[in-house]
């Protein structure tokens, strides 16, 4: 790894642990007390309890709260910022003890194995750069396994341009399915409103994608 993308990846750390921090659970733009749309979107999947599921960026999110409590029990979350995944593990306690909790950088994970289901709804647009894209990607693609779900969701085209202080991408339905072609087949999107705690609108476009066979 080259020494400037050492330092950006340690800024860009030091700006999550400063969020996560100085702001309350309920506090985030992001805060979702039922991440719904999601849920409904794993529960379309029909997988089964046993199935190995991973949340990229899901530090601080209730989605493994409510996973845990449908009955799912094979449960990786990841994300940049150790004080989210401190955070979820206090707030869950004994429950949470059988989650898989990793630090670590997007674009730089070495997922443990491969999953049934990849989950993103916080990272995947903070992507701007187009190797860190396809670098994000590949892993994805190389830690699902045959048939397995990949479920993004991101800002769509009616999205904010920055989030969190930082720029993000918009995608629409036909960019995203563009990007992913050659690695995924589209299942189906959709997009939502996301009301942030301060009342602002967010729009998100959420897609189902399962993995191509090589």
């Amino acid at each position: 790894m080259k020494i400037a993308e050492i330092m950006e990846n340690s800024k860009r750390r030091d700006h999550w642990e400063e969020i996560y921090q100085t702001k309350e659970t309920e506090e985030v733009s992001w805060y979702q007390k039922s991440p719904k749309t999601s849920l409904e979107l794993i529960q379309q999947s029909d997988l089964p309890k046993t199935a190995r599921i991973i949340d990229m960026g899901g530090g601080d999110s209730l989605l493994v709260d409510n996973l845990l409590e449908m009955g799912f029990n094979n449960i990786s979350v990841v994300d940049i910022s150790e004080t989210a995944l401190n955070k979820s593990r206090e707030r869950l306690g004994a429950k949470g003890a059988d989650v898989n909790w990793i630090q670590g950088n997007a674009t730089r994970f070495h997922p443990p194995g491969k999953f049934d289901l990849w989950h993103d709804r916080a990272t995947f647009h903070f992507l701007i750069h187009e190797n860190k894209i396809d670098r994000y990607l590949q892993t994805a693609y190389q830690h699902i396994n045959p048939e397995g779900i990949l479920l993004l969701g991101t800002f769509s085209e009616k999205g904010p341009h920055q989030c969190s202080g930082l720029p993000v991408n918009q995608y629409s339905s036909k960019s995203l399915v563009r990007r992913l072609e050659k690695q995924f087949e589209i299942i189906t999107c959709k997009t939502i409103d996301h009301f942030t705690p301060t009342g602002s609108a967010q729009n998100f476009l959420y897609c189902i994608f399962r993995r191509k066979s090589p």
